[in-house]
């Protein structure tokens, strides 16, 4: 007996009672069903979705445009070291300001309702695995993908007030840890709202962005090499504008990383 009259159980009786509370820990884990699916999660996880619905992400696997980073099927790039798709070939419109851009999967069935839940609830876990998926993108990218520092695109200030919390922060925040590189989220700002229509257009998509950010005063940005992370990259408009508002600032280029992209067809109709 110890002094204070608490009994002090041996080494391997610990290990016996962290065990049991291991499994019950894991028991009661798997009361809770999938997010997605409903299916039972057996495995201590604190990502509330189970395995099958995660395999069922369907990654990028096929060519992309080595700027927008648009997966194009049956591409031949046999002739050339670089794809470039016609978008951006046809850059009459001006061509994107950032200077390039991978997503990790098609924003389709299953990843759709995983983006949602990080975005409407605040599931941190969720968050540090999509990091941990760009983190790989951006390694596998080489030399084109290093960078200087991490920047959340940002949410108008009245939305994050409300929401709590930025998405894109919480993937951004650990893949700069990840990269080993500075987070910044306080380099760019959103001074005008989304406007409150759910779904918008291709064309109002691009107005509504249309001279939304700035970076914040004091920012230092000349010279930085930006890497910009978002949920969701739909048809560039958003990252775009954050580009043009950090290059405009004196950075010497953005690039950026998405979960997912949404696929749109024939999008280079309309480019103006």
């Amino acid at each position: 007996m110890r002094p204070g009259g608490l009994l002090r159980a041996s080494p391997p009786a610990a290990r016996s009672i962290g065990g049991w509370l291991g499994n019950v820990r894991a028991a009661l884990l798997s009361v809770d069903g999938c997010r997605i699916c409903e299916q039972l999660l057996t495995e201590a996880t604190r990502i509330p979705i189970c395995n099958d619905c995660l395999a069922s992400f369907r990654a990028i696997s096929d060519t992309v445009c080595d700027k927008c980073g648009r997966p194009i099927e049956g591409a031949d790039t046999s002739d050339a070291e670089a794809f470039v798709c016609p978008t951006c070939v046809n850059d009459e419109w001006g061509g994107y300001a950032f200077e390039r851009v991978r997503s990790w999967a098609i924003y389709e069935g299953v990843l759709v309702r995983a983006i949602l839940l990080l975005k409407f609830e605040n599931i941190d876990p969720l968050g540090k695995l999509f990091a941990r998926w760009l983190a790989q993108l951006a390694m596998d990218g080489g030399p084109a993908f290093q960078a200087d520092v991490v920047v959340p695109v940002p949410l108008h200030r009245q939305r994050e007030r409300e929401r709590g919390y930025n998405q894109a922060a919480l993937i951004a925040k650990p893949l700069a840890k990840l990269l080993g590189l500075p987070y910044k989220s306080v380099l760019l700002t959103r001074i005008r709202p989304r406007p409150d229509k759910h779904l918008l257009s291709y064309d109002e998509r691009w107005e509504s962005v249309r001279g939304a950010f700035a970076t914040r005063p004091g920012s230092q940005v000349d010279n930085l090499r930006v890497l910009l992370v978002d949920d969701v990259m739909t048809s560039g408009a958003t990252l775009d504008s954050c580009a043009k508002t950090l290059r405009e600032a004196g950075a010497r280029s953005v690039i950026g990383l998405t979960v997912a992209r949404a696929v749109l067809k024939n999008a280079a109709e309309h480019l103006r």
